[in-house]
């Protein structure tokens, strides 16, 4: 980690943060209070986040007959100056932060006061609650040691790119609406676009030297969902013609498909799609396939489908899915949706990023036979949230889906035919200046340099998959294709499938509460298994190997038989037992079962008497 950056008048700061425990202790002095419970006084010197002042008696209102102006230019110079500090003091800091919390739901509203304020405040009043209050009960993401669900990258050029554009505030949903922004986004997406050397027909600009466009394109949108929803309404309404329905009448004959591995918002897309649940198809996958989906099951029912006088829609391939990083043979499920006209789309949210690598291009090989394929360079290049980017072959099957145009968006440009208006390619109508930090990065960064953060998440990911095969306690469930590993403890002697949830289960949540490591858990096959996902972008190997040994430790201490268990419980004072003055006894007691025989002892108790 480097050194504290230099800031304006960093000095210790005292915490006094009621509820909320200070950040852990760091290598500068931070102490934590002698004992959670006491939350009302916690009282901590720090030099974390030393940016801001935390005395509000000397803050200072501005005048009562002052003019308000929002936009002052002194004022922005200021405010920015100390969120930048706030900004450098938390990237500094993070990595000894507690990954998760230790809040409970509701803190954040008994922490700040609860009515809108009616007066204004100085600047730093709102930054002190936010380091205060916001930053205690924040999950860490940025974190070396986040290692659940998949990565949420970031990186300086991100971060300017995404202030810059959050300063200019523009929107554009037309090119005449922002010139540069949507020139931008284009250019932005066909620079990336040829990093992952898609094909040619998804660059609008591929015959720029001529002054020609080409059919394809694409736009950069909220979500992978979004990408979903837009391109099966597209899909939808081009079955719809050429079944010859009119408006929705078909709708019911329409059906779609993906594998059982596919992303859960899915289905939730083909609903608000208008498609009915009953012709959404979900193949089943297993280890045969690595859980990819298998062509000739698709087949079959896809012509099962036709035989019973539905109309196979859209289908919908993952490269890299959410639980196991599984891959769908997008060339033959290509070959397979052609056979019935079907749309297929690529769903490559978080694995697309890799394919910018050569060595792992291969598993988008036969891209040029789908219709659409997106991917997020929020997850795994640096780029910060929100920013998915959606291709599409021909550019003209989704602005027909799409396409509003009210008389006080009508201008000449538009007319024209010959600009690109960015909101018929999405739902809403406003838009976000997203292709500006998408920009800043590639062209900051450069692909040497994307490609290294790349290979350096997969190789730490190698790392930690050999010291987890290397200890015969665990097994890797599933073959690692990127940066994500699948892993469990092994089922032994008479464990069965439940113990073996119950025991991974148990050291999920006993290192998820050390607050040293996070990460989460998923279903494959059957087996509940914990997901090890590399990609924070401070992560080095050190904190993967210093993660392992956490897991190894924790499950030495279950593996001696040890389970914890707290409960709650009262005793009545009906006895005479217990103090005179005490109706009651109330408390909580840590149990400790052995796995292999199920009996209990108590280990200890405290009580408190009411």
């Amino acid at each position: 980690m480097s050194a504290p950056l230099a800031r304006f008048g960093g000095a210790h700061l005292i915490w006094h943060t009621p509820y909320i425990n200070p950040p852990a202790p760091t290598d500068h002095g931070t102490q934590r209070p002698a004992s959670k419970s006491q939350h009302l006084s916690l009282l901590a010197t720090s030099v974390a986040m030393g940016s801001l002042d935390t005395n509000p008696g000397t803050f200072c209102t501005d005048a009562a007959d002052g003019v308000f102006q929002p936009l002052n230019a002194d004022d922005v110079r200021s405010y920015l100056h100390k969120s930048i500090d706030f900004i450098c003091d938390y990237y500094n800091n993070v990595e000894s932060f507690p990954v998760l919390p230790d809040v409970q739901p509701g803190y954040l509203r008994r922490h700040l006061q609860s009515a809108p304020p009616t007066t204004s405040a100085p600047f730093d009043v709102a930054m002190k609650e936010i380091r205060d209050a916001v930053v205690p009960g924040m999950t860490h993401w940025a974190s070396p040691n986040f290692f659940a669900f998949f990565p949420a990258t970031n990186s300086a050029a991100s971060i300017a790119g995404e202030l810059i554009a959050s300063a200019m505030n523009t929107v554009g949903f037309t090119w005449q609406a922002n010139p540069a922004a949507t020139e931008m986004e284009v250019l932005a997406l066909d620079w990336l676009a040829q990093l992952m050397r898609l094909p040619e027909s998804f660059i609008m600009n591929r015959t720029a030297a001529t002054g020609r466009r080409g059919t394809g394109g694409g736009v950069i949108l909220g979500t992978t969902s979004e990408a979903m929803l837009v391109t099966l309404v597209a899909a939808r309404d081009a079955a719809l013609r050429r079944s010859g329905s009119s408006g929705v009448a078909g709708l019911s004959r329409l059906t779609v498909y993906a594998a059982d591995q596919t992303h859960s918002t899915f289905n939730k897309m083909c609903h608000l799609a208008g498609f009915d649940p009953v012709n959404v198809r979900s193949i089943a996958t297993g280890p045969e396939t690595d859980y990819g989906i298998d062509p000739a099951k698709l087949l079959e029912v896809m012509q099962a489908d036709v035989d019973a006088g539905l109309v196979p829609t859209y289908v919908c391939a993952t490269v890299g899915t959410t639980s196991s990083n599984a891959v769908d043979p997008v060339a033959a499920v290509a070959g397979v949706a052609a056979r019935f006209n079907a749309w297929v789309h690529v769903d490559a949210a978080y694995a697309g990023s890799a394919c910018i690598c050569p060595e792992f291009r291969h598993h988008i090989d036969g891209v040029e036979r789908v219709d659409s394929i997106s991917m997020s360079p929020h997850k795994w290049l640096m780029t910060c949230l929100d920013c998915t980017c959606l291709w599409v072959r021909d550019a003209h099957r989704l602005t027909d889906a799409l396409e509003t145009n009210p008389e006080y968006l009508k201008n000449d440009a538009s007319d024209s035919g010959v600009v690109t208006d960015l909101k018929d390619m999405q739902v809403g109508t406003g838009r976000r200046f997203r292709g500006l930090k998408l920009w800043m990065v590639m062209r900051t960064y450069g692909a040497t340099k994307l490609q290294e953060h790349i290979r350096s998440d997969v190789a730490m990911a190698k790392t930690f998959e050999g010291l987890v095969r290397c200890d015969d306690r665990f097994e890797v469930v599933v073959p690692r294709n990127f940066a994500l590993v699948c892993f469990r403890i092994k089922r032994r002697g008479s464990m069965t499938e439940e113990d073996a949830e119950e025991v991974n289960r148990e050291l999920m949540d006993r290192l998820n509460k050390t607050g040293k490591a996070y990460v989460a858990h998923t279903v494959v096959g059957g087996k509940f298994v914990l997901r090890f996902a590399v990609g924070s972008s401070t992560q080095e190997e050190r904190h993967v190997r210093s993660a392992w040994e956490l897991i190894q430790k924790i499950t030495t201490e279950i593996s001696k038989g040890e389970r914890k268990r707290t409960i709650s419980f009262e005793i009545v004072n009906t006895n005479g037992l217990l103090p005179s003055d005490a109706s009651s006894v109330t408390g909580s007691c840590q149990l400790t079962a052995s796995v292999a025989h199920r009996d209990v002892r108590w280990e200890r108790c405290g009580m408190v008497t009411d």
